[in-house]
Formats: C-alpha cells, structure tokens, sequence
C-alpha cells in the first residue's frame, strides 16, 4: 500500500520516540540485566503490540513475555498470564525498589531478591507477597540475618550478624530473639540461654572475657531470683538477685586457691560488668514488600490487609496445605492467633502402605504435685534443701579422677547438725532441728564432675526458690520419688539394704562410669540421710539421680522394660491411660528401628552394662523408654483440631528438633531420631511379649536408660524365685538369678530394638 508522504513523516516519528522509551527503559533496568541473565536466555522479538522474548523453556498456555511501563511510572520486564505477571519477571517501583524473581498469579512468589534504595536486600523465599520461608536480609549498614521467616517478620532458627561486631544464633519469635540463642558480643563476652521478646529471659549463662560468669535466671536482660556469679578462680556467690540491692541475699564460697573477696557487693554487676552487655537492636525495616502496591493493567492498587494495612490472603505451607491464621494487631498491639511455637499443632502422617493414618494421643502433662506449706513431706523437703546447699557449697580441694580406695569407704561420712537458729557453719532456718549425713562425698563430687554436671547449676536446680515435685504415688518398693522443678533430677528415699547395695559397688561403678561416657545406667550425683531429732528419731535416707526424660519435648509412651511376663502389664484401664502411665512388657505395642552407626553403638552398650550389673550379682533392672512422637495430630479426649489453628508439617519438626543449637543435646538414649513400628499380638491372651510387626511406623525422638541397679540377688529374691516358680513358669518371673536375668534381659531388648534397613 502507498502511503503518502505525511503518513510516512508520521510513522517515522513514532518509529523514533519508540525507540527513545526503549533506551530509557533499558537504562532503568540494566542494573538487573546480569542477575536474569543467569537464569534467562533473552531473544528480542518486536511487534507493533509490545517487546516479547524467548526464554530457554517454552512458554505456558497463554504465557508471553513482556516489557511494560505502568500508569503509574513502574516498570516490569517477564512472564505474564491472562494480563499478570506469572513466571520469572522483575518490578522496578519509581521510589527505587526493586524485585526480580518468581512470581503466582501477579504476586511475588517463590525465590527472587528484593532491593531498597538505601541499599538494603532480601534474597530467599517469597509467599504471597511476603518474605517468608529462608533468606537473607541485609541491612544498609551492614546487619546481615539468614534464617527462617514468617510473614516478613524473623521466625524461627536464624542468624544474626550485627554492623558492630555483635553476632546472634538461635531462635526468634515475631522479629525478635525468642526461646534459646546463643549471642556474642564483639568485646568477647557471649551469653547463652533463653530469650523473650529479644531480652535475655529466663535460665541462661553470662561469660564474661575474663573468665566470670553468671548462671541463674534472668529478667527483661537482667539477673533476677536465683543465680550464682563465679570467678575464674573458682569462687563463687551463690543466691536471691535483684536490681533492687534490698531484696538482694546470697552467700560467698570462696575457692581454696584464693585469698577471697568479701568486700564484693554483688551490685557491681548490675552497675559494671552488665555495661558492656547490651544487646545490639539492630536495624528495622521501614517498608516491607508486601506493602508495595501493584499496578498491573485493569488491577491497580492490588494489594493485601493485615497487621500492615494489607489484605491478608491465606497461608499455603511447603508441602501444599493452606490454612487460614493470622498475626493481626489486638487492640492492645499484641499479635492475635499464634502464641509461638509452643502452641502449634501437628500435621503429620503415618505410612502405611500407600496410605496414610494419623495418631491421636492426649496432651502430655507435669508430672507430680508441688510439695507446699502444708503437705506432710514440707520440712523433709527443706531440710534436704539445707542440707544439699551445705553439702555442695562446702568448700573443698580440687579432686582427681584417679581416687583413693579409702574414699570408697562405706565408713567415709559426715555428720553435720542444723539447729534451727543456726551454727557456725550452718544458716539460720524455719524448720525443725534435724542432722544431714553424706555418704562418700568426695567420690559423689567426682562424679558430678565426671557427669559434667555444674555445681552452681545442681545446687539451683534442687534448692532455689521452686519447690519439688512428689510423685503421686509411691513405686513399688515403697520407696517416695521426687523431681526437681527443672525436671533434671529425681530423688528417691531409699532403704538401708538399697543404701548398703550403692555403697558396696561404688568402686565398681564409678570405675564403670568413668571408662563409657555413654553408658544407659542410672547416673547417681548423691547419697544422703535426713535424721529427725525428738522423739522419732526418724531416718530417710535418699539417693539423687539423673531424670531420663529431662527434655523440652513431651513424653507421650513410656514403658518399663523386663524381659518378663508375670505381672508385667499396667493396672490402668485404656481410658485413663495418659503420658504420664508407665507402661510394662505386655502393654509393649511398638519395636524400634535405629539408624545403624547408633544401633551398633546401642547393641555393644547394653552388653557391657549388663555385664557389669552381672559381676555385681545385680538383678531387677529394667530399660526405660520413652517417645515423642514427631509426626503427632495432637487433640485432647479426641476432640478436632482447632479451626483456624496453626499446623506444623514434619519439613518444619525436622528443623525444630534437629536445629545445630539442640543437636549437641543428641547422644546414645538421648532424644535420639528413630522409628517406631507398630505391633499386635495374635491375642489378648498370646504369652510372646514382642508382637508381629503391622509396617505402621511413626517418626519418634527416642529416650531411654537402665534404672534400677540397686537390688541384688540377696535371700529374699531367692526366696521369691523358689516359691513362685512352683505357682508360675520360672522364666516368666522377674526374680531370677543375675546371670540368667542379664541374658533374658539382652534377648528381650535385642527383638525390641532393631537396625533401621
């Protein structure tokens, strides 16, 4: 067609100011133009329409690829679908952000990186508009955080290196450092412990460079209630902290190295050493990406309601599951809906076949009831705690490991008397008069040393302000057990036979102790007696122990393992069977898988403390077990998940339970990742103690341990043996000879326990 001669004037200049947005716009984005090279392959193909491109993967039904400038003066270069961006594309806003990456159905969506003009970056997962899942954010000044993100805020494990040489690893909740965190200042100081709302908050350690520290509990970044401040020297002040100096009580032990420092006022920490350990903000951001607005042809001002004035879409999590939670506002500024991690329900499976099936068990509980003014057990409880404080606090020369026999001696004891208004080596107190005996205390201080176990911490576990917990009823020996408010250790009152049975295998013990780190039996820390004065003249006499089931992980099965029949079943009925029942051969319902390096390592442990236990002609013993089931529905009497509530897919439990933070914590029957396969015996009646396996199997945390190693095989048990095995079949019962008892032991547990293939 001929045109005329205006026409092609006409034409020409269009073809001309064409070409003039071109340059402009390339000169916009040709900052980006390395990072999509990386991942596009872009060919220019101009039509009349608009710039399109080819990218190394074929287009989508209706995907093209284009360049446009918005009404509003934005700029995006990518995929499009029915009108959106859907693909990979970048957004240049006029204020100077930017984003490149993927995005769903005209939302940021995926892997990209976000820019601010200060210079700032976001470079991780998108969802929805919001940086969530990991990334990392570095900050104009230098803040650079990696780590998990929920709805723009840090969520989760992550790290943060500060712009002043600070550096914090751990958990944070809602944009601050929340639950356990370890944090480094850059004078060398490091602080490791709990965190709330970005405080030191709760039980943590201080460590200063000089070599002092400060254990104890912590309030909105300071010490308060029971802690104890120790030099490098080893002495140390143990008590009530507080930054009020009038409420502030404590005793000083000083070291037998040292000359001491009685002049010390425990104020200079609040006043000098806490100076130089304050906890760096960091920086904020001052627009997050999901309040940047869209402005995509037909859709302007798309955006989203929430806590950032946005609309708040539902949440899809990483295997596909949407749910409909939110962090809003309150009225009061708090965060409504999740309340942290604690909370969260589980969503998880149970394979079976091609099918799936979920795990329905009761919420677990604290176990005991809080012994309190009033309770009969009241004064016991506090003369133990009088006498553990003197015992452990006592200043005393530095041990060897390498101990002499005349240490082992059942004769080597102390005898210390604690008058109610109080001694020359005594304090003052409200209970009644009463004596404290150690048994053997320079061996049981070596082996709280050998244990790892830190005298300050041991003496706040057991006598600070938290009273201990009873057990609600007594075990069957008739013996009374105790926990620790932490839940790190058991007391149990002993009989004088189970006395004489520990002191007499103390050197054989400690010597096995010593030699594996990993043995399952009992960890004993103390042997001590209360003897009442008066009338009575009662005596209880009671043993200190590691608590197996120490986690911050719920319980939710535990059994108590024999290898025997008789009477090895729970008197419970299954409606009030709950976390807290200890369950017995015959309610075995379970065989575990483990990996093959810990089984090997299980296998060769359980045949040399069986051994041992063997030589001391020790019988009766049992393996406790307990799990925590990882992929658990939790839902109380059956009733349905709340709606709305949070879920937690088992990707996300991995990263809770094996974070680097918490592995340390992971060792031989120490929250150890395993299996659980369930079993089912012909029936009811079926005498075979491990069932046939049903190849459904549950992801567990495992916990288990040898307890009961105080009982010999002394005339009573072979009396018991000799009558009962004429009513019952003398393999079926627990009392047996100790080598016949070790190898029915080991049989049983190596069909309960199995490599992981």
């Amino acid at each position: 067609m001929n045109l005329t001669k205006r026409e092609q004037c006409s034409r020409e200049r269009e073809r001309k100011e064409r070409q003039r947005m071109s340059k402009e716009n390339f000169g916009i984005v040709k900052v980006w133009e390395a990072t999509v090279r990386k991942s596009q392959a872009i060919t220019k193909k101009r039509t009349t329409m608009s710039v399109a491109h080819a990218d190394d993967d074929e287009p989508g039904p209706g995907q093209v690829y284009d360049e446009r400038v918005l009404s509003n003066g934005d700029f995006y270069t990518g995929q499009w679908v029915e009108n959106v961006p859907n693909g990979y594309g970048k957004y240049l806003w006029t204020d100077g952000c930017m984003y490149v990456g993927e995005w769903h159905r005209g939302r940021t969506a995926g892997k990209g990186k976000f820019s601010w003009p200060s210079g700032a970056t976001y470079e991780g997962e998108f969802k929805s508009g919001y940086m969530d899942g990991k990334g990392t954010y570095t900050s104009c000044s230098g803040d650079t955080y990696k780590g998990s993100w929920v709805m723009n805020l840090k969520h989760g494990q992550g790290t943060n290196s500060f712009s002043n040489g600070d550096y914090y690893e751990g958990e944070w909740r809602r944009g601050l450092q929340n639950g356990h965190g370890r944090y480094q200042w850059k004078n060398g100081n490091h602080y490791i412990g709990q965190w709330r709302s970005g405080c030191m908050n709760g039980n943590g350690t201080l460590i200063w460079s000089n070599g002092n520290r400060y254990d104890g509990f912590w309030e909105d970044g300071l010490p308060q209630g029971n802690g104890t401040f120790r030099w490098e020297d080893g002495s140390f002040y143990v008590g009530l902290w507080c930054k009020d100096g009038k409420e502030q009580n404590g005793t000083y032990y000083p070291s037998a190295n040292s000359d001491g420092n009685l002049d010390w006022d425990p104020q200079e920490v609040f006043a000098v050493d806490l100076n130089d350990c304050k906890v760096c903000p960091g920086e904020k951001v001052l627009i997050f990406p999901s309040q940047k607005m869209f402005n995509w042809p037909g859709t302007e001002g798309i955006g989203r309601k929430g806590y950032d004035g946005h609309v708040r879409p539902k949440r899809t999590s990483t295997d596909g599951k949407v749910s409909n939670y939110s962090w809003e506002n309150g009225e009061d500024g708090s965060f409504n809906g999740l309340e942290g991690l604690g909370n969260l329900q589980l969503e998880g499976s149970v394979n079976k076949g091609n099918g799936t099936q979920q795990l329905r068990l009761k919420p677990a509980k604290k176990q005991g009831l809080t012994i309190s003014k009033g309770h009969k057990n009241y004064e016991l409880m506090l003369n133990l705690q009088l006498g553990i404080r003197h015992s452990v606090g006592r200043p005393a020369p530095m041990t060897t490991l390498d101990l002499k026999s005349s240490a082992f001696d059942p004769k080597e004891k102390v005898w210390t008397k604690f008058p109610p208004e109080g001694s020359k080596y005594t304090p003052p107190h409200q209970s009644s008069d009463f004596r404290w005996k150690d048994y053997c205390p320079v061996v049981f201080r070596t082996l709280r040393k050998l244990f790892k176990v830190d005298p300050a911490d041991y003496m706040i576990s057991i006598c600070g302000n938290d009273a201990l917990r009873e057990l609600s009823s007594p075990g069957k020996s008739g013996s009374f057990f105790y926990l620790t408010n932490d839940d790190r250790y058991m007391i149990k009152t002993m009989k004088k036979a189970e006395v004489k049975v520990l002191l007499r295998m103390l050197p054989a013990y400690y010597n096995h102790v010593r030699a594996f780190e990993n043995t399952l039996v009992t960890k004993f820390y103390g042997l001590h007696c209360v003897k009442l004065t008066g009338a009575t003249q009662k005596k209880v006499r009671f043993v200190i122990m590691g608590n197996l089931f120490c986690s911050e992980y719920a319980i939710h099965r535990r059994f108590d393992l024999k290898g025997s029949s008789h009477g090895r079943t729970t008197d419970k009925p299954e409606a009030e069977i709950d976390p807290t029942t200890t369950l017995k051969d015959l309610d075995l319902n379970y065989i575990f898988r483990l990996p093959k390096v810990r089984f090997q390592e299980f296998c060769r442990q359980v045949d040399r403390d069986c051994d041992f236990l063997e030589q001391e002609r020790i019988m009766d013993y049992s393996l406790l077990v307990g799990l925590h089931f990882r992929e658990t529905s939790f839902r109380e009497n059956g009733d349905s998940d709340k709606e709305g509530a949070p879920r937690l897919s088992s990707t996300d439990m991995d990263q809770l339970l094996f974070d680097p933070i918490r592995r340390a914590s992971v060792k031989l029957g120490i929250n150890m990742s395993a299996r659980a396969e369930r079993t089912v015996r012909r029936s009811d009646w079926d005498p075979q103690l491990v069932g046939e396996p049903t190849g459904e199997l549950f992801e567990v945390s495992i916990f288990f341990g040898i307890i009961d190693i105080l009982q010999d095989y002394d005339i009573s048990k072979k009396l018991e043996h000799a009558y009962k095995s004429i009513q019952y079949d003398p393999t079926s019962i627990s009392a047996v000879d100790p080598k016949q008892y070790s190898k029915r032991f080991r049989d049983f547990i190596f069909r309960v326990f199995l490599e992981d293939t």
